[in-house]
């Protein structure tokens, strides 16, 4: 098994608040999101298994109850950016990525 490593995607100053951003890691697309209120960074994966697309990047950042959310810009279902799960639909849920910034760049663990 392959071993994970920090790939090194953006500068932090490139996250906008609460706005998204896609970054092609390991051929894979990442949505990332920068938490103005939480003031935290999220990565998961850009394709919405309901709409079949890769928008979650466009996607709203909010948050319902504690659970901090994007809702997709296809459908509005809201999936948890901590567990990846559809809060309305639980049986679709998408990939969560570790995330950190070091040194002023935003790194994702894939």
């Amino acid at each position: 098994m392959s071993e994970k490593i920090w790939i090194s995607v953006c500068e932090y100053h490139d996250l906008l608040p609460d706005t998204g951003l896609c970054a092609l890691v390991n051929k894979k697309q990442v949505a990332l999101f920068n938490s103005r209120r939480l003031n935290e960074v999220f990565a998961v994966s850009n394709y919405d298994p309901i709409g079949e697309a890769n928008v979650l990047s466009r996607g709203i950042l909010g948050s319902i109850g504690d659970e901090i959310v994007v809702a997709s810009p296809l459908y509005k279902q809201h999936f948890n950016l901590r567990t990846g799960e559809c809060l309305e639909k639980p049986e679709y849920n998408i990939a969560v990525y570790p995330v950190r910034v070091e040194d002023g760049l935003v790194q994702v663990q894939i």
